[in-house]
């Protein structure tokens, strides 16, 4: 089965600024990929690249088959970062014209549209005005706007702007529907957690570059963060550090408030520490501790010898970033 996007060398510069540099990636028909890194990692522009809005100075790329996502627009869904809705249009007509621009039936269109904004719980919003709307209810507006037609492609940028948590729940859950529907699903975000909840690939993008691309199941067989967490019943943490720091295989060993971390040696014996661990004393909870793209993420930058503090990247319960408003559609 081909690829549904190739990448091959992809460079663009804007100025002095490099935003892209050499980027190769693969992204197989039916895969969920998240490409995620930093503000201004380079993911946008890699994004726009991928949807012919702007073109790499170098490089090549494949979309569904064919040299540039022009020639596949019809099966393509595309939410872009900047709020892309004619913002006096009413919604119903909004929507209905988007799906007759994509290629579905003047008769179902209208259809269509009352039923997605129905189960986005958008109901009675169908005559208010785009601009009327609040910025988490345009983004699902966006969102059923890149969906509607049922495209073999959905690329979603930075599409959990202006949620809420209920409403990110939402979208995850409509993002795995699509991807159980078949569709290749290829979403950009700096919050790490969505992409850990959702995807089964992940490109790492930081300064323009490509810093990991594989699946998440091989991150964490490649990252295996070797780290017990144990939480004491007792809180003597202290004490009980002091008798694990001498256990082989034991690298190091915090004490926390009622907590110890543990980081282990490579080729440690896990099973025989845990034992151990419950020996110290009494416990409330011990556990490996699964390794997190930030973490990943982290360590791949300051192995290459730079420092990047985790405020970097957002965490689910941050802020959204805001996002600019355009006064034009930017939907493909």
């Amino acid at each position: 089965m081909p690829d549904a996007i190739v990448a091959r060398k992809l460079r663009k510069t804007f100025g002095p600024k490099l935003a892209v540099s050499d980027l190769d990636f693969n992204i197989p028909q039916g895969s969920l990929c998240g490409v995620i890194g930093p503000n201004g990692a380079g993911k946008t522009t890699t994004i726009r690249m991928i949807m012919s809005i702007i073109f790499p100075d170098s490089g090549e790329l494949s979309v569904l088959g064919k040299p540039s996502a022009v020639e596949s627009k019809d099966r393509i869904g595309y939410l872009p970062e900047e709020r892309g809705l004619y913002k006096k249009m009413r919604v119903g007509a909004f929507l209905t014209y988007m799906a007759k621009l994509k290629g579905v039936d003047p008769g179902a269109a209208s259809k269509k549209s009352s039923d997605w904004l129905e189960r986005t719980d958008l109901p009675g919003v169908a005559r208010k005005r785009c601009e009327e709307l609040s910025k988490g209810m345009q983004q699902k507006v966006q969102f059923i706007a890149a969906v509607i037609h049922e495209p073999e492609l959905l690329i979603l940028d930075e599409v959990f702007s202006g949620l809420d948590p209920v409403n990110r729940r939402l979208m995850r859950e409509l993002i795995e529907e699509q991807s159980r529907a078949g569709r290749t699903i290829l979403f950009s975000t700096h919050g790490m957690y969505d992409a850990e909840q959702l995807c089964d690939r992940i490109l790492m993008i930081h300064r323009g570059q490509k810093v990991l691309d594989c699946t998440l199941g091989e991150i964490r067989a490649r990252f295996d963060p070797r780290t017990i967490v144990a939480e004491t019943l007792d809180g003597a943490s202290i004490d009980a550090a002091e008798r694990l720091r001498s256990l082989p295989g034991v690298e190091s060993v915090e004490p926390g408030k009622g907590s110890l971390t543990l980081r282990l040696a490579e080729g440690a014996d896990v099973p025989e520490i845990f034992g151990r661990l419950a020996l110290a004393c009494p416990m409330r909870r011990i556990e490996l501790k699964q390794v997190t793209l930030e973490d990943v993420f982290i360590d791949l930058v300051q192995a290459s010898g730079e420092t990047l503090r985790r405020e970097d990247l957002q965490s689910a319960d941050a802020p959204p970033r805001p996002s600019g408003r355009a006064e034009e559609p930017a939907h493909a």
